[in-house]
């Protein structure tokens, strides 16, 4: 089965809204000076706007951009706006919570299991 998404070392949040009428573009340029991050580095930079209802994430992939947008029709992106921070990382669980509007930072760390044969 093919992943959403490319399997990346790191996942982005960014904590503050976004002006969603930027491209990939304008988020290639916020990713480079505003979060100080390599926008071809192959992360995820995930963007929400300012009433939580449009996400926007932007990826480099092999010879270009990726950009990928979803909006809810009802409700909002469970999304803390009070991080000082610039950045929230976050892993593949997180982010797949987020996009199907589950309160994300709550979703556990999967353990990691390992047997050995006796």
């Amino acid at each position: 089965m093919m992943s959403l998404f490319p399997d990346t070392s790191k996942i982005f949040l960014a904590c503050q809204p976004v002006d969603m009428r930027k491209s990939y573009q304008g988020l290639a340029t916020l990713v480079e000076q505003s979060l100080a991050q390599n926008p071809f580095s192959g992360n995820l930079f995930v963007f929400y706007n300012k009433r939580r209802d449009r996400l926007k994430i932007i990826y480099w992939h092999i010879n270009g951009f990726c950009l990928w947008m979803k909006r809810l029709e009802k409700g909002r992106f469970p999304i803390s706006l009070s991080s000082p921070n610039p950045l929230t990382g976050m892993d593949p669980y997180q982010l797949q919570g987020l996009i199907q509007g589950i309160e994300w930072e709550k979703i556990p760390q999967p353990q990691s299991l390992s047997y050995r044969y006796l």
